[in-house]
């Protein structure tokens, strides 16, 4: 059992530095979808992408059992070029819930082609020239520009940067101590290295269930990939594979009680009040499934209800007639930076615990709400 946990831990390992070296800002997910595909294709598994750029995969099981989408999403935020100053200086908007106060000298990575890309730095005033009113001010973005090391817009525009190009974080990935890495974009390629990892164990043990794999787009503008993806497929319970807020550093302590390496999350309840009016609230069915689940492989689950946060279940439970969402996770620190934090443990025991819980959806399993009074 331990060389097989280790075999999965590696397996997970190698996908997700493998994904997080992949530019795929969202509505630009191409190259990252062609990677997916291809390995579900050596796992002898069809494929079909949609008009949005959903990657989708259909695994078969009992008509009369509940059918079940899997959902990770494979883009990530970043900015879209606006304006190129005529000195080469590159102006961009925000795509995403991008941190202001964590932009100033980043490295980024213009997202042209394969073989194409180009890098750029995004400037930060000298510290000599500094004003001390400055010194604690976070510079709005729209403040910012990248320079690209060139120095007119006609170099610019010759090496492929126009209005519209996507640019995110340089990819980047890096181990920190045994088990734990830190990167760009590990929300969410973490999320799709684990769900690789559960297709693993579904090609050599089919569910009972009808289960959909997706691998959606456009999560990060404003969770707009999974809903059509839903729509066509109409499952009768849908899971969220995302990370969960690691709440055990100093700064997020008072948040909740998710630690880094404590394995895999539940949420039970999320709510983003900022813009997006909505949230997930997971249906009681699914809750004890995945406790239950938990118990079987002897991972005890972490425990989530955060304002702030919100996935792609909080649409998805609105198709057809009502959809069955839960949304499980993975501990993360410093979400949405240019260097998000993971633990390998949890990812794969992440693996085990949703291969478990979807090979227990069969043909007896009740969603019926007056089942759960309370």
């Amino acid at each position: 059992m331990a060389d097989k946990s280790a075999k999965a831990k590696q397996r997970i390992a190698e996908d997700l530095i493998r994904l997080m070296a992949i530019p795929g800002l969202a509505g630009h997910e191409g190259r990252v979808r062609a990677d997916l595909k291809g390995v579900l294709e050596e796992l002898g598994v069809a494929t079909s992408t949609d008009v949005l750029g959903n990657l989708i995969a259909t695994l078969e099981g009992e008509a009369d059992a509940p059918s079940v989408m899997l959902i990770a999403h494979m883009d990530q935020l970043g900015f879209v070029v606006r304006r190129i100053e005529p000195d080469g200086f590159v102006r961009v908007e925000r795509l995403g819930g991008v941190p202001e106060r964590a932009l100033a000298s980043q490295a980024v990575l213009f997202q042209i082609a394969d073989g194409k890309d180009r890098p750029g730095v995004i400037a930060n005033k000298s510290h000599h020239a500094t004003l001390p009113e400055e010194k604690y001010r976070v510079v709005p973005y729209r403040e910012l520009y990248i320079d690209t090391g060139l120095d007119s817009a006609q170099a610019v525009r010759a090496c492929g940067i126009d209005i519209g190009t996507p640019v995110v974080y340089r990819p980047n990935a890096m181990k920190l101590g045994a088990d734990r890495i830190a990167g760009t974009a590990i929300d969410d390629r973490a999320g799709c290295a684990v769900l690789l990892e559960a297709v693993r164990r579904f090609v050599d043990a089919e569910p009972r269930s009808t289960v959909h794999i997706v691998f959606s787009v456009q999560e990060e503008f404003n969770l707009r990939g999974a809903l059509p993806a839903a729509q066509a497929l109409q499952p009768d319970i849908a899971i969220q594979l995302d990370l969960a807020l690691a709440t055990d550093t100093p700064d997020m302590a008072d948040r909740g009680e998710i630690a880094l390496g404590g394995g895999p999350a539940i949420s039970l309840y999320s709510f983003h009040g900022r813009g997006t009016l909505n949230g997930a609230i997971p249906h009681p069915a699914l809750v004890r499934l995945f406790e239950t689940a938990g118990g079987e492989i002897g991972s005890p689950l972490q425990r989530s209800a955060q304002s702030g946060v919100l996935t792609e279940t909080s649409y998805v439970q609105l198709v057809g007639a009502g959809v069955a969402v839960i949304d499980i996770g993975f501990p993360c620190r410093y979400t949405h930076s240019s260097l998000e934090v993971c633990d390998l443990g949890d990812l794969a025991a992440l693996a085990d615990l949703l291969a478990t819980a979807v090979t227990n959806i069969g043909p007896d399993f009740n969603l019926d709400r007056d089942e759960f009074p309370q």
